[in-house]
């Protein structure tokens, strides 16, 4: 994923989880690895708020429909 939407996702992992903990660790290389379904799982484990796991869910959702365009 080199496209807008995985910036936008890093970034905003990144500001949410402002510690590199090893959960952010692993979400940056499922998004490095270019493996939405490891994201879509770990993100299951975080904490986020409802509108956050909606940002989140849409960013990655975003990345798989850039995938299946390729």
């Amino acid at each position: 994923m080199t496209d807008q939407a995985a910036v936008s996702l890093l970034r905003w992992l990144r500001r949410q989880l402002r510690q590199p903990t090893p959960q952010r660790e692993h979400l940056e290389a499922a998004v490095a690895n270019d493996d939405p379904v490891e994201a879509r799982r770990l993100v299951a484990l975080i904490p986020f708020t409802a509108a956050q796991r909606r940002h989140v869910e849409s960013l990655i959702s975003r990345w798989e429909e850039g995938r299946a365009g390729t």
